[in-house]
């Protein structure tokens, strides 16, 4: 059975890989035009950093190095709400609307990710 730790991380992972199947599943009804396909490409590549990020976090060889993995994932993130942002606004799919619980998503994830980073970084300067 897995401590409170390991369910709290293994969570996470999941939140964040089913999150990237959620963006990859927009990226792929995006309209078929220059701007849908260029639009669909960063989306997919933006969305699905994080999860492979935090994975790399999890075995970072120091906090140093954890906190720079979680930095990275964070980036993705931020990135990706642009995207998702863009195909609502534009609009890039034939229902906008339905977004709104993956920007909502999108926008929990980062705020995960702000208060460890913050969290890790206050640890790191107590040791």
């Amino acid at each position: 059975m897995k401590n409170a730790d390991e369910q709290r991380n293994y969570d996470l992972q999941e939140r964040l890989i089913e999150f990237a199947v959620r963006a990859l599943n927009v990226a792929e009804v995006l309209y078929d035009t220059r701007t849908g396909n260029h639009v669909a490409d960063q989306l997919v590549r933006s969305s699905t950093s994080p999860a492979a990020n935090y994975g790399e976090a999890q075995g970072a060889e120091s906090r140093k190095d954890f906190i720079h993995k979680m930095k990275i994932a964070l980036k993705e993130l931020r990135e990706t709400l642009v995207w998702l942002l863009i195909i609502q606004r534009k609009p890039l799919v034939d229902a906008p609307d339905k977004l709104s619980s993956l920007i909502k998503e999108n926008n929990e994830i980062i705020s995960i990710f702000v208060v460890s980073i913050t969290t890790a970084q206050k640890n790191l300067k107590k040791q």
